[in-house]
């Protein structure tokens, strides 16, 4: 008998039963009280005047009336450029010991986002409540006995003057609680080395020592790390090393491109719960099995906004208009896109962390994410979203039996015109145009912006099919393989230049 998981699960049942029904609204008039409360004698409280937000009748309407948009280079060039310098009491008390790397996708050039005390607590306390939410999910209970592959960055951080640096999963392993070691695999000395294909090879080499219960990381680098535990242990799947693997936790991107090739690294069916962990914080989890949407993290140090997704409100680099509305949690609705606008205990003001999301249930707080907002194909009108890309790709999947679990595209100009350019990553060899006919005709049929597009500038498609593990080798040629690195699945024209010559080198 599993006498640890069951009391392990017991608690968690207990836990969650005892816990009263969240009312998400009021936890966010609380966090962003809160938050003003915490940091009105920093020198940006001071700029605001957050005490004087907090004295008005409605301090959320005064708060956005009063702070203006951040995007990184706004908040870096104006604020956070001294917090990296070491000066205290900038937008947050104190100076941060650690700062998060991310370029978000495959960019080179990284991003320092300060990660507090207050932002690592957050991030516990976040990962306690997914725990305490698998009571929702119908798992056994030996599985609470089970061991977990955290497979991110390096933990073994960067020293940077009195900081350290490194990406968000290597901080966030690095602190993890002293409780949940002997659960934490790869274990300490594997996740401190640097180089991801030797991080792996290791990996695959102790595999069979271990009995892993979930695993937890990006699905494009989660992927490659189950089949090199399998080719290198001559495996048919990955069942066969692990077989009580029951969960995946997955994050960073839609997992909808990688199911059908993860699964079939699979020998059984495995519980996917999606979570939305960011360089800037711990923001969603899916917190109940009968729906794939993610449930915000409305108590937790984290304060949300919501601008709508429209082309009026977006400047051409994905930052906000001036005159762009703000909407609280009690102000949106169903099926709008909005661009999330976040302010958190690490000192981001009204932040745009660059995601869209989209409401499924505005009571119980969940979405979903539905891209990126310099990932939004509208050169021509077409407006297509990330999440409308990933659709299209599972109908490709569905119709000619593929597994596509890596693509990018760009609206790129020909002399007769724009066609939406597109690389998939696949194995499977099929004639090019006749992917490129389906894939137009989803399109047309599934969006009508698009479809109109068709009718005007945009001249059609055309599809490229390449081998998938080009798109690992741009992600290591432009910073680093694992982590939190990501496939830009729209480009611009410069950038898809230096794609398509780097595939053509590649070949």
């Amino acid at each position: 008998m599993a006498i640890i998981g069951g009391i392990i699960k017991g608690v968690i049942d207990l836990t969650d039963n005892l816990s009263s029904v969240s009312n998400p609204v009021e936890e966010q008039k609380i966090v962003l009280k809160e938050l003003l409360t915490s940091a009105s004698d920093t020198n940006f409280g001071n700029r605001y005047a957050f005490k004087d937000i907090l004295d008005s009748s409605n301090f959320q309407k005064e708060y956005a009336l009063k702070v203006p948009y951040h995007d990184y280079d706004k908040i870096s060039k104006e604020w956070w450029g001294e917090v990296v310098a070491g000066k205290e009491n900038i937008t947050w008390s104190g100076n941060p010991e650690y700062f998060a790397l991310s370029s978000g996708t495959t960019g080179k050039k990284s991003k320092r986002i300060p990660v507090t005390d207050a932002m690592i607590a957050s991030i516990k306390n976040a990962g306690i409540k997914q725990v305490l939410a698998l009571s929702n999910f119908n798992l056994p209970t030996n599985f609470f006995e089970k061991e977990i592959m955290m497979l991110g960055s390096s933990t073994d951080l960067e020293e940077r003057g009195v900081h350290q640096e490194g990406e968000i999963s290597g901080i966030s392993a690095s602190n993890i609680p002293f409780w949940f070691k002997g659960y934490y695999k790869p274990g300490e000395a594997i996740a401190k080395i640097d180089d991801w294909d030797a991080r792996v090879l290791e990996i695959a080499k102790q595999a069979k020592n271990w009995d892993i219960g979930a695993l937890s990381g990006i699905p494009s680098w989660m992927e490659l790390m189950l089949k090199k535990v399998i080719d290198y242990n001559n495996l048919d799947h990955i069942h066969q090393i692990w077989p009580n693997l029951t969960v995946y936790t997955s994050g960073g991107v839609a997992f909808d491109p990688y199911e059908k090739s993860f699964n079939a690294l699979l020998g059984k069916p495995i519980q996917v719960i999606d979570t939305y962990l960011a360089s800037e914080g711990f923001i969603a989890f899916q917190s109940r099995p009968e729906t794939s949407a993610m449930k915000l993290i409305t108590d937790n140090g984290i304060y949300f906004e919501f601008v709508p997704f429209k082309p009026e409100y977006i400047n051409q680099d994905g930052s906000l208009t001036n005159n762009a509305p703000s909407y609280t949690l009690d102000e949106v609705v169903l099926q709008q896109d909005y661009v999330l606008i976040i302010s958190t205990v690490a000192g981001a003001w009204r932040y745009i962390i660059g995601d869209t999301i989209q409401f499924t249930d505005v009571e119980r707080a969940e979405i979903k994410i539905t891209g990126r907002t310099k990932f939004f194909l509208n050169t021509v009108g077409s407006q297509l979203s990330v999440n409308k890309l990933n659709d299209a790709l599972k109908s490709l999947e569905a119709d000619f039996n593929l597994k596509i679990p890596e693509y990018t595209l760009c609206a790129k100009r020909y002399d007769d015109g724009f066609y939406h350019t597109w690389y998939l990553g696949c194995d499977t060899p099929i004639n090019e145009e006749k992917v490129a006919k389906a894939l137009d005709n989803y399109l047309k049929s599934a969006n009508k912006n698009y479809d109109v597009a068709r009718s005007k500038a945009l001249k059609g498609v055309k599809v490229h099919m390449t081998n998938p593990k080009i798109f690992t080798e741009w992600s290591g040629a432009n910073k680093k393989k694992g982590g939190q690195v990501k496939m830009e699945r729209v480009m611009g024209e410069e950038r898809f230049a230096e794609w398509e010559s780097f595939v053509k080198e590649a070949v």
